[in-house]
């Protein structure tokens, strides 16, 4: 055993334990225990538990790109200040200063990768389980948890539509060609082709609706359009060599996440975003607003806030020491002269008046 399936194992031993819990559930209610079906919504039940569980990643993921995309302004401007700048100070001071911009709005580009980075190992492991299926099944042994020899020879053989093995993947059935390889060819095609339509739409999701129009004029939106058409094509490789069951996991998952991404979307945009904007005008027409703190307040509570704000800034306003014009020297110069005059004349004019109310 090398060192990945070491890693793995636990993962394989969680994994398989899920799907025959599942199964078992399934078979429970009815449904037949070798049938394709029932093992295909063993996977669904899979994505169901893992994608429950990286809920509150997925959340902190989403309001970390928010973040990212609400300070690229402030990261440009730090970006121009040393620009050109190649000396060790001064990339030490960007550094330094970006991070200090992180660490301001609590994000890092890290954070919002760690639902992927979570599920990737867990993916692996699917892979890695329905991949061995094959093999246990023809040794006449059980994968490495509650996915025992009886099991392993029941998933091997279920066929959905009575056709499409699970473990088959698109390269293998068509050099393979054995009975049904049809069949599950075009289950392969049509689940690649949903699976590329649902990646777009959901990176679409979030370019088109939750960008503000300042994060539109930075490089991470234009990487984001890029990404918005290369990245779903990526499942065209992915599709061809993986088994049946992992491209149903990437599809249901997929589709999780579109559906999520549209909740968090609508409840919590990006400030100043078109979903932002559409947001308000649903409370508006509820007659309610957000606060400051983007609470939801009725319209009256969100008028007396408005009004306290206001108060509050012509208050400081007023306190706040009057800023004193700066003055070039020739105009200090000048002002000067007009102040010795003023002077001169002053006291030029005390002296005339001295004779005169003496003579009276």
């Amino acid at each position: 055993m090398d060192l990945f399936s070491i890693i793995l194992w636990p993962l394989k031993w969680a994994v398989e334990a899920i799907l025959v819990a599942w199964h078992w559930l399934l078979t429970a209610v009815g449904m037949d225990p070798a049938s394709g079906t029932t093992w295909v919504l063993a996977i669904v039940g899979l994505v169901i538990v893992v994608r429950s569980a990286l809920v509150p990643l997925t959340v902190k993921q989403i309001k970390s790109q928010r973040r990212m995309m609400e300070i690229a302004p402030e990261l440009r401007k730090v970006q121009a200040k040393y620009k050109g700048k190649k000396d060790q100070l001064s990339r030490e001071a960007m550094s330094r200063e970006t991070m200090a911009l992180y660490k301001k709005h609590g994000t890092t580009p890290v954070s919002g990768c760690l639902p992927l980075l979570v599920q990737m190992p867990i993916f692996f492991a699917l892979f890695s389980v329905l991949n061995d299926v094959t093999k246990h099944a023809k040794a006449g042994d059980g994968g490495v948890g509650l996915l025992n020899e009886k099991l392993t020879q029941q998933f091997y053989d279920a066929k959905l539509f009575d056709a499409a093995s699970l473990h088959d993947s698109l390269m293998g059935a068509l050099e393979a060609k054995n009975a049904g390889w049809e069949m599950t060819v075009t289950i392969l095609v049509i689940l690649v082709v949903l699976m590329i339509a649902s990646q777009f739409f959901t990176q679409l999701q979030i370019v088109s609706k939750n960008l503000s129009p300042e994060a539109k004029t930075g490089q991470a939106y234009q990487i984001q359009k890029i990404m918005l058409y290369v990245l779903p094509f990526a499942f065209v490789f992915s599709g061809v060599f993986f088994p049946l069951g992992v491209v149903m996991y990437w599809f249901i998952s997929n589709l999780w996440t579109m559906g999520q991404q549209f909740i968090v979307i609508r409840n919590m945009p990006t400030p100043g975003s078109d979903a932002a904007k559409a947001r308000e005008a649903r409370l508006l027409k509820k007659g309610k607003a957000l606060d400051a703190k983007g609470n939801i307040i009725t319209i009256a509570q969100y008028e007396a806030e408005q009004q306290r704000l206001l108060e509050e800034a012509e208050q400081r306003k007023a306190q706040a020491p009057k800023r004193e014009q700066p003055m070039g020297k020739n105009r200090a110069k000048k002002q000067a002269q007009k102040q010795n005059n003023a002077q001169n004349n002053s006291g030029t004019g005390s002296d005339d008046a001295n004779p005169d109310d003496t003579k009276k």
